[in-house]
């Protein structure tokens, strides 16, 4: 991994692609933004992914779905969801394929840097 961990940020809205990656940058981690799942499992230079903060609904594959196909292939980088999904059967559909965290939007700016770190850290 690169001194300055990547998060990717998977998610439909430009607008929540572009807040997320200024968050993370305001924090010293570099970004690698995906309008869709098919988008970053397309992308080649997976070693260079910390994290990924992943939104549920999407066109095209589901955030769940890229979940399945993230084990499938082999891709043990770390799964945070960040979704408009409250409901049980979503958040333990992800944790039990393997998330890593759960957050609802709005979530709180400390909330997602907190699940970054933690994810990064490794626990």
């Amino acid at each position: 991994m690169p001194a300055v961990p990547t998060i990717a940020i998977v998610d439909d809205d430009p607008a929540i692609r572009e807040a997320l990656e200024d968050l993370v940058h305001s924090y010293g981690y570099g970004s690698a933004l995906f309008a869709s799942a098919e988008e970053l499992l397309g992308f080649d230079r997976r070693d260079t992914i910390g994290c990924m903060i992943v939104d549920i609904a999407m066109p095209g594959l589901s955030g769940l779905d890229l979940q399945d196909e993230l084990h499938r292939s082999g891709w043990k980088t770390p799964v945070i969801f960040l979704t408009s999904h409250r409901d049980a059967h979503t958040r333990e559909a992800a944790i039990r394929g393997g998330a890593f965290a759960y957050l609802t939007k709005p979530a709180a700016f400390q909330q997602v840097i907190d699940a970054i770190e933690q994810a990064l850290a490794g626990h």
